[in-house]
């Protein structure tokens, strides 16, 4: 069972990120304030579960919400300031973009480069220890989902509908044929596609 607060003196906001691992397309980050009694059964890390319970969740968390936020880091920084600070970066403004200002950060991970005055505790496998880190992870991973479907129509030959940039197989296999796109990290290794899936 996920619990609904880190500590209980501060207004606490969670915080994730979709797409650090992936080879094309930018890193997205979300950050949530729920309230004090939020409880929900089926909220959890959004790798644990099925993309059309995902999509229910979303539009639940943001109706129920005191606060949320979705921003992202393209390819392009990525690139210049490497995928750790992109992803911070990211988190960064996504707080920025909360309605509510939060006094306590709960980021998922074990590492967090400091945002402004506000403290923050770095939790391993957050998402799947407090309902606020596992909401911001539910809409950073679907708004990144649907980001990469729609730039896989210009280029269907990479399957981002449904490796979502990720590093498969077949999507390390295209890039080694046919090369980058505008969208891929260029900092990032293509492994042998014959080696085993990651």
């Amino acid at each position: 069972m996920l619990l609904a607060r880190y500590q209980h003196e501060y207004i606490e906001a969670g915080c994730d990120e979709a797409g650090r691992g992936c080879l094309a397309g930018p890193v997205f980050a979300a950050a949530v304030i729920l309230p004090r009694d939020f409880n929900h059964s089926l909220l959890n890390d959004s790798k644990l579960i099925h993309e059309e319970v995902r999509y229910a969740l979303r539009a639940e968390i943001e109706e129920k919400a005191i606060a949320h936020a979705v921003a992202w880091c393209d390819n392009l920084e990525i690139d210049e300031i490497n995928i750790l600070n992109a992803s911070f970066l990211a988190m960064h403004r996504a707080i920025d973009k909360l309605l509510c200002i939060p006094q306590y950060l709960i980021i998922d991970g074990n590492r967090f480069n400091k945002y402004r005055d506000i403290p923050h505790a770095c939790i391993v496998k957050g998402d799947s220890k407090y309902f606020s880190i596992a909401a911001a992870s539910i809409l950073a991973k679907t708004y990144r989902d649907d980001y990469m479907k729609q730039i896989a129509l210009e280029h269907p030959e990479y399957e981002w509908q449904s490796n979502k940039g990720y590093p498969t197989i077949s999507h390390r296999k295209m890039v080694m044929e046919r090369g980058h796109t505008p969208y891929h990290r260029k900092t990032f290794r293509i492994t042998d596609p014959e080696l085993v899936e990651l």
